[in-house]
């Protein structure tokens, strides 16, 4: 019965979460005190969730000032610079864009959100594209894939998770983890390299003078001497004509600047100007920055802890004023609360299931199901099926439904939940554009792309990038 009961609350959480009847936090809360009530256990519940919140605290701790960190660096525009040079790097090269691209989604997604990594990487990178005549789907595919290697990051989401879930310490999971998947985004690197090169073979070799100029002389680059003079676009090994005629906008055979600036609205990306901006602090930033990221793989103090002093110090240096101090963190404010929200009524899903038996019960069928011959390879299984059961999933529902089963049945054939919880983030660069994520959405949105285009592109490329970083965890033995 508890088997039945077990299954039928994960199959209700994931069935109302996917047809968004309910938030992943109040799923979380009520579908699991609901059964718990029916399995005859409702007395206990607030021992059970009481146990979870206690175990899932430091989990909380580290998402939140993790947010507020990460939140604090780009306000204050310690990744201005970055996000300037890749555009200097890009020029009007096809290929050296779509590695641009890449680079930027992969180091913007330090902030462990996709919405910001998306926003502020199409806002960088769509005017290239959208002049150059460049494959918007490329974009939204390899910004894609480098967040999805990068949301394995503690504080992103998934690696959080598989530790709520399987009531590890976050950094015993991810820094070992480290070797694979930075064979993997290499991987989404030389991707990029070959995705840009067949871009630059459809478009012919582009020059163009100075990039970030025509982005602020338009005018004179677009109208004058009839899209003719210096800076121009030049076509050489048969590109098409429009790709240089200055003519993005439709209908318009002038190429005004008007026109041609018409779609790019709202995508000058981090905004220059905003009384946010340290620059005299930059180095500061940066160096504190390092010092957190070095801390954190070398294990000095816990995440947590280390998450903590960071905010607290990046608060303190950059903003003295105690309300400048309160209007950060109200900016960041949505981010934290949604996301510890999700962490503590996590408490109650898990405790639930743990207490009452029912993981236990589920664990064992599912070892009397699967072959014999496949117990010691669970590993393996879990990192395959992370594949696309993350993609026709939420991570809510794979970490805190699926997860906590496979990691029992690994453990009656010798299978450590380390393992498991590590193999179970492999399938991260293909959830990343799940129809179930909300932020690919931002960036389809951004980029005005067809979801069904960019599904067609990014799944093939985003499942093999999984299944490299799963080949690189076997091979290493952190799988």
């Amino acid at each position: 019965m508890l088997t039945i009961l077990g299954f039928a609350m994960i199959a209700t959480f994931l069935v109302l979460i996917m047809m968004k009847k309910m938030s992943p936090i109040a799923a979380l809360v009520l579908i699991p005190a609901l059964f718990c009530v029916f399995v005859g256990k409702g007395a206990k519940l607030g021992d059970y969730v009481i146990d979870g919140v206690t175990t899932l605290a430091p989990t909380a701790a580290m998402l939140m000032f993790a947010i507020v960190y990460f939140g604090v660096m780009i306000d204050v525009g310690l990744f201005d610079p970055v996000v300037r040079g890749i555009l200097k790097f890009c020029k009007a090269d096809p290929m050296r864009i779509v590695v641009g691209t890449a680079v930027l989604a992969a180091i913007v997604s330090l902030d462990g959100d996709g919405s910001t990594t998306f926003m502020i990487t199409v806002s960088a990178m769509y005017p290239l594209y959208k002049r150059l005549k460049m494959s918007l789907v490329v974009m939204t595919g390899v910004a894609a894939m480098a967040n999805g290697v990068m949301n394995t990051l503690p504080w992103g989401g998934p690696t959080a998770r598989a530790a709520t879930a399987l009531k590890l310490d976050a950094s015993d999971i991810f820094v070992p983890m480290i070797p694979a998947l930075l064979v993997g985004l290499a991987f989404v690197f030389v991707l990029s390299y070959v995705l840009g090169v067949r871009e630059r073979r459809r478009l012919g070799v582009l020059t163009l003078d100075e990039v970030l100029e025509e982005e602020k002389e338009t005018e004179t680059v677009l109208v004058g001497s009839g899209g003719s003079g210096d800076g121009k676009v030049s076509m050489r090994k048969g590109g098409t004509a429009g790709a240089g005629s200055g003519t993005d906008a439709p209908g318009d055979a002038t190429g005004s600047a008007a026109s041609a600036d018409s779609d790019d609205d709202g995508f000058q990306g981090l905004d220059p100007n905003r009384s946010t901006l340290r620059p005299k602090l930059y180095w500061f930033n940066a160096l504190l920055t390092v010092a957190l990221l070095t801390a954190m793989i070398m294990e000095w103090l816990p995440i947590p802890v280390l998450f903590l002093l960071g905010a607290a110090l990046a608060l303190s240096v950059n903003f003295p004023n105690i309300p400048d101090q309160r209007a950060r963190l109200a900016a960041h404010a949505d981010n934290v609360l949604n996301v510890s929200g999700m962490v503590f009524a996590a408490a109650v899903f898990t405790g639930v299931l743990q207490g009452t038996g029912m993981v236990d019960h589920m664990a064992k069928w599912m070892v009397d199901v699967i072959p014999g011959s496949m117990g010691p390879h669970m590993a393996l299984v879990t990192g395959l099926l992370s594949l696309p059961l993350t993609y026709f999933m939420s991570n809510d529902g794979f970490y805190f439904g699926v997860l906590p089963v496979l990691a029992e049945a690994g453990a009656a054939h010798g299978v450590s939940p380390l393992e498991m919880a590590r193999a179970s983030l492999v399938g991260q660069p293909l959830h990343m554009s799940s129809p179930l994520v909300p932020a690919v959405y931002v960036l389809v949105g951004m980029a005005k792309v067809e979801f069904g285009d960019h599904t067609r592109f990014v799944v093939k490329w985003a499942a093999l990038t999984c299944l490299v970083i799963l080949g690189a965890g076997m091979l290493f033995g952190i799988i």
